[in-house]
């Protein structure tokens, strides 16, 4: 056998789908509970084309985290030219969405997404000196992606106080579970963990919630998931609840944010 062909076999394989995809499972949750609700309860012709520049954005994050990483270690490796040709893809599908929204909707609707450029800057830092998955970076992450709804809202003609609102709901459903989410994970590793906190902050946004409510500005059905949300939590940090592997809690909770999705959508048209 030649030494070219022995070169070529003793090449690096790239793994497509981590230069691809995020590896961060819950981040599809961050993506498109936001993106659901808002589509569901603030349909218009610009929704879609909103939601695609979200997408593209979101797929954006994987690659050029590689591609920073790579620069940061001054090296350039078949991983990151992959990167590269998937950024292009992604950035094709964003630019496509965000020349469509600017169509179609107005320039007031891109206020939340203004609001939150320092939080995506701190991310992209983050991402590129590897601190992606510490809590502050998950974080300013979920408030960061969950403006899509707002910004769905507003193109929708909603009033600004409707929409922000509706925004701050996601808020106050992510914050807590990624807190609760973490402690959990630590709890069944046997490291230091808080039951506290998470405890706390579910029930800090169970009484938001509730207060939304009762001015108008929220579905009372999601009240009642946000109190299932904190009993959750509760047990779940207790010694009643049931070892289970990280994966089966995050299938978990990718259940329990489809259904206070649901209870949003449902309340908003039934008035419950």
């Amino acid at each position: 056998m030649s030494p070219d062909v022995l070169a070529i076999d003793r090449r690096p394989k790239v793994r497509v789908k981590a230069v691809a995809l995020p590896v961060e499972h819950g981040s599809w949750g961050f993506l498109f509970e936001p993106l659901v609700a808002g589509i569901a309860v603030a349909p218009s012709v610009a929704s879609p084309w909103i939601a695609l520049m979200v997408i593209g954005a979101f797929l954006m994050r994987q690659p050029l985290k590689v591609i920073l990483t790579d620069w940061q270690n001054g090296r350039w490796l078949p991983q990151t030219k992959v990167a590269v040709r998937f950024l292009l893809f992604y950035s094709v599908i964003f630019g496509v969405g965000l020349t469509a929204s600017i169509y179609l909707a107005t320039p007031e609707s891109f206020i939340p997404f203004a609001l939150v450029i320092p939080f995506a800057a701190c991310q992209i830092y983050c991402d590129a000196t590897r601190n992606s998955r510490q809590l502050v970076a998950e974080l300013i992450g979920s408030v960061a992606i969950s403006s899509s709804i707002a910004v769905i809202a507003i193109a929708d003609n909603w009033a600004y106080p409707k929409a922000f609102v509706l925004w701050a709901i996601i808020i106050a459903r992510l914050i807590p579970s990624i807190l609760y989410v973490r402690n959990r994970l630590f709890l069944e590793k046997g490291k230091p963990y808080s039951k506290a906190v998470p405890i706390l902050a579910h029930l800090i946004a169970a009484v938001f919630v509730g207060g939304a409510a009762n001015n108008g500005f929220a579905p009372y059905l999601t009240v009642f998931m946000f109190g299932i949300l904190l009993i959750r939590s509760i047990v779940g940090l207790s010694s009643y609840r049931k070892k289970v592997k990280a994966m089966k809690i995050g299938v978990g909770e990718v259940i329990y944010g489809t259904l206070t999705v649901l209870s949003l959508v449902v309340g908003y048209y039934t008035g419950f």
